[in-house]
C-alpha cells in the first residue's frame, strides 16, 4: 500500500518532530521543496489534511497526528527488525514526557534505578507540561506521559498513579503554619505566589478565589515549584503547590480542602505496541501508585510552629 512507503513516512515524521520544513528536509537529507512534496504525496495517499498554518504557525490535524504516531512506529520498528537481521545489538530508547514537578518530586528515583538497570542511554525525557506530553504521545513522539490531566485525549489509555491535595507552602514563622488545614478565605488576604498568567494552575487558583467572592492580591509569578517555594521560604508570599512537592528548608505545606485534589496519571498510546522496554517502564510507573499515595499524605502539625512537613 502506498502509505506503507519508508520514504514518505520518514520525511513526514522529521516533519512533525519539527513543523517546519526547511529543518525536516536537513535532517532525512533532502532539499525543502522535495520533502515538501513527500509530505503532500503523504496527504493525498491518506486523502486527509496533516497540517494547518494559523498566522506563522504551523500545527497537526487530528489525521496528521494519528499518522505521525503510525510513522515513528513503524521507523522504529524497521530499524529493531533490521538490527535484528544483521545480529546487531540494540537498545531500546524510551521517551518519556512530564512536567518539571513530576521529575523532580515523583519520578527521580525510579528513573535512577531504571537507568541503572537499562543503561543510561534507554531514557529520553522530554519535559513539558501535562497537555504537551499527553500530545507527544498521541503525536508517537513519545511512549509514555506522566502529568496532572483532568481531560485525557482520545487515543490514549490513561492510569491513575496517585491523588494529592493542593497546599498552601508557608515560611516557618507564619501564623497559618500552625494550622492543620487552611481556608480558602484566609488566602485572600495574603499574597499568594501563582504561575504566569494563562497558565492552568494559575487559571485555577484565580477561579477558585474569585468565586469565593474575597479580593485578590497581585500574586507574585513564579514558573516552576522550585521557584515557587524558594520565593515561599524567603517569606516573599504563599505559594499553592502540590502535596508531592518536596519542601526547602523553613517552610511547611497546609493543605487547602476547598482546592480539592489533583490527579497524577500515566499514559501511552491505545493503538500503539508499546516496545518491550517503555512497557517495563510503564509497569515501574504503574508500582509507584500506592507507595506514591503514601507519601504525598500531608504530615499532621506538631504542636511547635516551627515544625516541618514530612519529605514527601
Amino acid at each position: 500500500m502506498p502509505i506503507l512507503d519508508g520514504e514518505l513516512l520518514r520525511a513526514f515524521a522529521a516533519f512533525a518532530d519539527t513543523l517546519n520544513f526547511t529543518r525536516a528536509a536537513a535532517r532525512v537529507g533532502l532539499s525543502q521543496p522535495a520533502l515538501f512534496e513527500r509530505v503532500k504525496r503523504l496527504s493525498d495517499e491518506v486523502g486527509a489534511v496533516l497540517y494547518e498554518r494559523s498566522g506563522r504557525h504551523i500545527h497537526l490535524t487530528e489525521t496528521g497526528a494519528r499518522v505521525a504516531a503510525f510513522a515513528r512506529e513503524q521507523l522504529e520498528r524497521s530499524q529493531a527488525f533490521l538490527d535484528d537481521l544483521r545480529g546487531e545489538a540494540r537498545r531500546e530508547t524510551v521517551v518519556l514526557a512530564a512536567g518539571e514537578g513530576t521529575y523532580l518530586y515523583l519520578l527521580g528515583p525510579l528513573l535512577r534505578r531504571f537507568a541503572r538497570d537499562e543503561g543510561a542511554d534507554s531514557l529520553h525525557l522530554l519535559t513539558r507540561g501535562a497537555p504537551s506530553a499527553a500530545e507527544a504521545v498521541r503525536e508517537g513522539a513519545a511512549h509514555l506521559a506522566v502529568g496532572v490531566l483532568d481531560l485525557v485525549p482520545d487515543g490514549l489509555i490513561a492510569r491513575e498513579l496517585l491523588r494529592t491535595p493542593l497546599c498552601v507552602a508557608v515560611a516557618e514563622s507564619h501564623p497559618l503554619a500552625s494550622r492543620r488545614t487552611v481556608r480558602l478565605s484566609e488566602l485572600a488576604r495574603e499574597r499568594l505566589i501563582l504561575t504566569p498568567s494563562g497558565q492552568s494552575h494559575r487559571d485555577f487558583v484565580g477561579r477558585a478565589l474569585g468565586g469565593s467572592g474575597h479580593e485578590v492580591r497581585a500574586p507574585l509569578e513564579a514558573d516552576g515549584w522550585p521557584l515557587m517555594l524558594h520565593f515561599a521560604a524567603l517569606g516573599l508570599g504563599l505559594a499553592i503547590v502540590n502535596g508531592t512537592c518536596v519542601l526547602p528548608a523553613g517552610v511547611v505545606a497546609r493543605p487547602v480542602p476547598e482546592l480539592g485534589m489533583v490527579t497524577y496519571k500515566v499514559m501511552w498510546r491505545r493503538d500503539g505496541a508499546l516496545p518491550p522496554a517503555a512497557s517495563r517502564l510503564r509497569e515501574r510507573i504503574l508500582a509507584l501508585s500506592r507507595a506514591s499515595e503514601e507519601k504525598a499524605a500531608p504530615a499532621k502539625p506538631t504542636p511547635s510552629v516551627g515544625s516541618r512537613t514530612a519529605r514527601r
